[in-house]
């Protein structure tokens, strides 16, 4: 399995009902640069018949959300409640915005649609200096959906915002009565294995560094070496000639055969080059045949 296609999110412990894998969805686009929602129906397909994951994160760093409008974020939310019906056990739409207007009003929707639940990054222009201020922007955003569990989404390698979570959620479910955890997309395991240690039988933790950690639910740690060195493999290789969400996104493309189209300016297209050493590699894995 691969970090991203479907995979993304470990969480630490499978106490509260969200557990397991959870697939950090990519925004489908045309050619033209336009959102597809004819495709989605297909993406989840592909998601619970082949890799076999019913939860999905919707509209996050994969995802592009924080390039594309509020109402292309509503349409797509809809579009993947909607086919998720009946086929995924949780769709976690991610509401966060540089406006907590805008966080607001992404927040209200997720809940009109029954999101399972909503997430929110920290703004990254205007960075919140303190944990107070942090909580207080999440407090705002959640009130907006006050029947909605909520998520905090922490990736300081894109916001620059690196206050430590341990101390985030110190008595968070009194400030915020929704708050159920975090996605924790970062290579700081001495704040994570904090929150583990304090806070695994309290929230739910998801570990976002997928190349970092593979499931061993089933106790098989041999197997689950096996498969992440697979993993790693992969993401070492990749990443000396650059790998971000285009080249993500084209890697999903070739195993999925999903037509998920180019990412979105600034990005820029994956080059012919990049894609063909990805599937030289995916074939020497043993990914594709």
């Amino acid at each position: 399995v691969l970090a991203e296609l479907g995979v993304a999110n470990y969480m630490a412990i499978p106490r509260n009902k969200l557990c397991g894998l959870v697939a950090a969805t990519f925004t489908p686009m045309t050619q033209d640069n336009e959102i597809n929602l004819s495709v989605i129906g297909q993406y989840v397909d592909y998601l619970v018949k082949v890799q076999g994951i019913k939860n999905i994160f919707v509209n996050g760093t994969t995802g592009e959300g924080l390039s594309l409008t509020v109402e292309e974020r509503k349409l797509l939310a809809e579009e993947w409640i909607s086919q998720g019906k009946d086929k995924l056990d949780q769709v976690i739409i991610h509401v966060g915005s540089l406006s907590i207007k805008e966080s607001q009003q992404l927040a209200k929707h997720a809940a009109e649609y029954n999101a399972s639940g909503i997430a929110v990054i920290s703004p990254f222009f205007f960075k919140p200096q303190s944990i107070e201020a942090l909580i207080e922007f999440l407090k705002e955003v959640a009130s907006a959906a006050p029947s909605t569990p909520f998520y905090y989404y922490h990736l300081p390698e894109f916001t620059g915002v690196s206050l430590n979570i341990v101390e985030l959620l110190d008595g968070i479910e009194k400030r915020i009565p929704t708050f159920q955890g975090i996605k924790f997309t970062s290579s700081d395991l001495l704040d994570f294995g904090q929150c583990v240690h304090k806070y695994k039988d309290k929230f739910a933790l998801l570990y976002g560094k997928d190349e970092m950690l593979t499931v061993t639910e089933k106790g098989d740690f041999n197997m689950a070496r096996e498969h992440q060195a697979v993993v790693q493999e992969f993401i070492g290789s990749v990443n000396r000639f650059g790998f971000g969400v285009a080249e993500n996104k084209v890697t999903m493309i070739l195993v999925s055969g999903i037509p998920l189209g180019p990412p979105r300016l600034p990005l820029l297209e994956c080059s012919e080059e990049k894609r063909a050493k990805i599937l030289a590699k995916l074939k020497i894995l043993g990914i594709l045949t």
